[in-house]
């Protein structure tokens, strides 16, 4: 075992080269157009599989597919403890797959689908969800695995449900990601609730319940609902007093991620911590250049403008 981590924390240390980091983020974000900016990620990690003509949500994309790839060559250097992590870590590829599914199996216009994430070794139900026929029957395969009942078939609530699920599952398998597992959590519950006015299904509260409490989730007003959370989650909404205002949290979800990513690379025992700090910090970086691809789109700007999600 420590031979395993000892090349899976050097590997992770590695990888921290594969990131822009605030120079190449900023140069991305202020490029004069679209194709000055990809010209600029063709030099850098991100130029596996990018089109120079590509479009921006194409590019965006690419951006998303160029990460998963590079966890998936992380994963490949660990120990089952580190690959676990990881896979923890990139449920979001597999829910994305499976949103694409359903929209395919709803018959929405697919002019703008992509190609489903290559997840390898990082997947764990998709090959069988992918051969789902109907919305039913790919509900029927989540409750069947490791994800649980997402208790209705509807996008919104399979949506909803793997991300309830995700969160819980990465905090109970990484301990190092316990209070971005929570705040993530938190925000996607403020926000379905307090602005979309969208209740999740009885399953995804109860699973919910177990990172933000029964207090929280039966909360009938955004003020009691901060109020009632546990503390490995309020963070991330510290000082937003309204629910209007939870646009905020994203950037600083992603900052405190990266803050601990950095300083989980930098923490010089072997084990699972400067692995799960390369994942935060490729992540990190990927969400960032895909805000500053959308900012040279409009003609360029400081990364700072970009405080919405990606």
């Amino acid at each position: 075992m420590s031979a395993g981590w000892v090349a899976g924390v050097t590997r992770s240390r590695a990888m921290r080269s594969r990131s822009l980091g605030t120079a190449g983020v900023r140069e991305v974000a202020s490029a004069p157009t679209l194709d000055d900016a990809l010209r600029y990620l063709s030099g850098t990690a991100y130029r596996r599989d990018l089109d120079p003509g590509a479009s921006l949500a194409e590019a965006q994309r690419t951006v998303g597919a160029t990460l998963l790839w590079h966890l998936r060559v992380l994963a490949g250097w660990q120990p089952r403890g580190g690959a676990a992590a990881i896979r923890a870590l990139a449920a979001g590829f597999e829910i994305s797959n499976v949103e694409d599914r359903l929209r395919a199996l709803s018959g929405a216009d697919s002019a703008g689908s992509f190609r489903p994430y290559r997840l390898g070794t990082l997947e764990t139900v998709w090959p069988r969800l992918s051969r789902a026929g109907s919305p039913s029957e790919l509900r029927s395969g989540l409750a069947a695995s490791v994800w649980g009942d997402p208790g209705a078939d509807s996008p919104a609530a399979v949506a909803t449900g793997m991300r309830v699920s995700a969160a819980v599952r990465t905090a109970a398998a990484v301990p190092e990601a316990v209070r971005w597992a929570a705040g993530r959590l938190a925000l996607l519950f403020a926000r379905e609730v307090f602005l979309l006015g969208r209740r999740p299904t009885e399953p995804s509260v109860r699973r919910a319940a177990r990172l933000l409490g029964q207090d929280a989730v039966s909360a009938a007003s955004y003020s009691d609902f901060r109020q009632h959370l546990p503390g490995t989650a309020r963070w991330v909404v510290e000082g937003l007093d309204a629910a209007s205002d939870l646009w905020r949290a994203e950037a600083r979800w992603w900052d405190r991620v990266d803050r601990d990513g950095a300083e989980l690379l930098r923490a010089s025992r072997l084990g699972s911590g400067p692995v799960v700090g390369a994942v935060a910090v490729l992540s990190t970086d990927a969400w960032r250049v895909r805000g500053a691809l959308e900012l040279a789109a409009r003609g360029g700007g400081p990364p700072e403008a970009f405080d919405a999600p990606a």
